[in-house]
């Protein structure tokens, strides 16, 4: 069976990141139920992040008449746009930083949203699965003093669930700075627990979207 899974980190760190590590579960797991055949188009932003610029120059940029520097941001939304319409499934890494979107992922985004293919009102990803691997140093949950500070995941979700209509399983890990921050130190122990689960649930997750490839290979 020849599948593409396209991989997206967004993490800045590429040593002990939540969801670099969650991610990689999740990844694992569907290339081994899936065995030979099955491919990985990966793209790292924290190795190679979308320049702030080449947005704003693909969205400006007129049919005809094009500056170089047009030409070149238009080209890489294209080539963004290939990476993600080729894939059979995605797994999104982004955790939150500062109470919102990471940068890279929302640069990725916007530059994304230039390319026809996938401008607002256009759904070829429709119903496409998709895994949305998200980390947040605190809590947030109901009831917790930072209740609604997280302004990340749901901008996320309206994005890939609204505008592109994809099909989204929302991976989420709290209070990974529990080990590293003294005051969170009671937490660490529900820390590990909501780490362990989201491992689980990537491999839960990894095995059902294979079932869900091959029944429509």
């Amino acid at each position: 069976m020849s599948s593409t899974l396209f991989r997206l980190d967004t993490s800045v760190r590429t040593e002990g990141s939540v969801t670099r590590a969650v991610a990689d579960t999740l990844q694992g797991t569907i290339l081994e139920e899936l065995g030979e055949g099955a491919r990985v188009v990966r793209r790292d932003l924290a190795v190679e992040p979308v320049p702030a610029d080449v947005w704003a120059s693909a969205a400006l940029a007129p049919e005809q008449g094009r500056s170089a520097e047009q030409e070149r941001a238009v080209r890489t939304a294209r080539e963004l746009a290939d990476e993600v319409l080729s894939a059979d499934v995605l797994v999104l890494g982004a955790p939150l930083y500062n109470f919102g979107v990471s940068q890279h992922f929302k640069t990725w985004v916007d530059t994304l949203i230039t390319d026809p293919r996938l401008a607002p009102g256009q759904t070829p990803l429709a119903d496409r699965p998709a895994f949305l691997v998200t980390a947040r140093g605190g809590g947030y949950a109901p009831g917790t003093p930072r209740e609604g500070w997280d302004h990340a995941t749901g901008w996320m979700r309206r994005i890939l669930v609204d505008v592109w209509g994809l099909d989204l399983d929302v991976i989420e890990t709290e209070l990974t700075l529990a080990e590293v921050n003294p005051q969170m130190a009671e937490l660490r122990e529900l820390a590990r627990a909501q780490l362990t689960e989201s491992h689980d649930a990537a491999r839960r997750g990894g095995r059902a979207v294979t079932l869900r490839l091959r029944s429509v290979a």
